[in-house]
């Protein structure tokens, strides 16, 4: 009897401390701060074809976004209050490899079922962050408020440590980003090869055919704006995008419509403390760009560390500014220039200088950053990476427009990692935005302006999310006399992982 007992007892601890470790246990999958996915359980190599399939892993999210946007002056044709609401989610698999081979897809879908929580057909294009919870194109033609597209789907080859994934896939880097922030990621098809076969030194390299943005039921061109039949919302209408460089503009000056985005990058940590970034973005016969970076971690007392960085972009033009001219507006070319406030209209020719000074500690992250943008032309990065994040960037702006000097300051603070409030954690980044008052005409600048940020996350649980965030903008008039730069923009998102 005593030692049945034990043997219960024995039993009882077991399963409580199984309990215990599972419970502590990470989640196949986890969202970072800016809803990127981290995959924590991936599948492992087997040792048969069939095992390859059979002990794959499917990865399952939900979530829901609302958007609100309220402007402080609407303009008749041109700004209107807007909202926006999305149900959707995603079924993605991994296979596990074998012999270095595996095979990953990523299903896709959204919906705006909720007329009274969306604009209607006849306002469409008043839509702003929440247009990428449907699909503009699709609507305008008569369509449904919702659709799937299966974003991933690709092959991987690993040879010693190097991988090769051809096929439609979510690529992370300087210049492109997945923005996974609304229903559907931004991705790519083309091929990536990745090589980490020098200690410390990680090499990418990307040929990219066609892009897919987060509101498109298919993949298209990385640069082209507009389609044959004239349409905004086909082909890359990013909020980024050069409209000079548009199918009419291509095809007047003889060109091709067709175009490939190439990005080579380079990571290393040799020196300790360091990290150095390097990256090589090109479209072929349009633009091109080099960038470099530097962060060096200094250990201070009391476990807190300062990391000076710094950024500098080079943009080259590879022809696109004849094309297109040196505004992202479309509305600049050599001849009328000096008038719209560029000092080469027909030339894409330009830079971008960042710094910044991160302050860490525990649960606390603060920063300061500087950018500035050259007197030449605006930087052309329609791919979702955002040329000046992670510096000065605040939501919903695009500061990276020739001659525009932004200062902003940010502090995040982890309440469940200071042992406050189990799951919550909280940012706000104030920046300040000067552009240039000069190119607001044909060149379509805004207004100076201040921009107050925050976001609130919850853990519910280790697989439930919740997240709201807040935008006040405060802009100055411009020319004219009309502010039409200032508005408050406010999101709400919910995030299920199984």
């Amino acid at each position: 009897m005593k030692l049945l007992k034990i043997s219960a007892v024995a039993a009882a601890t077991c399963l409580l401390a199984t309990s215990v470790s599972a419970d502590e246990a990470k989640p196949k999958r986890q969202l970072k701060n800016n809803m990127m996915v981290v995959t924590n359980i991936a599948p492992k190599s087997v040792d048969t074809l069939s095992e390859m399939f059979t002990e794959g892993i499917f990865y399952g999210r939900l979530r829901m976004n609302s958007f609100k946007w309220d402007w402080r002056n609407e303009k008749a044709g041109s700004t209107q209050d807007n909202k926006a609401f999305g149900l959707g989610g995603s079924l993605a698999y991994k296979s596990a490899a074998y012999n270095g081979l595996s095979a990953q897809a990523g299903l896709y879908f959204t919906s705006s079922p909720f007329s009274s929580l969306r604009q209607g057909e006849a306002d469409l294009k008043y839509s702003k962050a929440g247009k990428d919870t449907f699909s503009r194109y699709q609507v305008d033609g008569g369509g449904a408020w919702e659709y799937a597209v299966l974003a991933e789907a690709n092959l991987q080859y690993k040879i010693s440590n190097t991988t090769a994934t051809a096929g439609r896939q979510i690529f992370e880097s300087f210049l492109t980003k997945s923005n996974d922030t609304k229903m559907i990621p931004n991705t790519f098809e083309g091929l990536v090869i990745e090589m980490n076969e020098i200690p410390k030194t990680k090499i990418r390299g990307a040929y990219f055919t066609a892009q897919k943005l987060r509101d498109h039921t298919t993949f298209h061109d990385v640069i082209t704006f507009k389609d044959v039949a004239g349409s905004s919302w086909n082909n890359n209408d990013d909020s980024a995008v050069h409209k000079g460089l548009s199918y009419a503009n291509f095809t007047a000056a003889g060109a091709d419509v067709n175009h490939e985005l190439i990005v080579v990058d380079m990571r290393n940590n040799s020196i300790d403390n360091l990290q150095v970034d390097v990256t090589y973005g090109s479209v072929p016969n349009v633009i091109s760009s080099l960038t470099g970076e530097l962060n060096y971690k200094i250990g201070l007392s009391s476990g807190y560390s300062l990391t000076p960085g710094v950024r500098y972009m080079q943009q080259m033009d590879n022809g696109g500014g004849a094309i297109g001219g040196a505004s992202l507006s479309g509305n600049v070319t050599a001849a009328n220039g000096a008038a719209s406030g560029y000092n080469d209209g027909g030339s894409l020719d330009g830079s971008l200088a960042m710094a910044r000074l991160v302050l860490k500690n525990g649960p606390l992250k603060a920063q300061i950053a500087y950018s500035a943008v050259s007197d030449n032309a605006d930087i052309v990065a329609p791919w979702r990476g955002f040329p000046t994040g992670g510096y000065t960037r605040a939501m919903a702006q695009y500061n990276w427009r020739a001659n525009t000097k932004t200062t902003a300051a940010e502090v995040h603070y982890d309440f469940d990692k200071a042992g406050l409030v189990s799951g919550f954690s909280a940012m706000a980044r104030y920046a300040i935005q000067d552009f240039d008052e000069a190119k607001q005409g044909t060149g379509g600048v805004q207004a100076d302006s201040k921009i107050l940020h925050v976001d609130l996350r919850e853990n519910i649980t280790k697989d439930l999310y919740a997240k709201v965030r807040v935008g006040l903008v405060s802009a100055d008039s411009r020319v004219g006399g009309i502010d039409q730069d200032s508005y408050n923009e406010y999101r709400f998102e919910l995030n299920y992982l199984f």
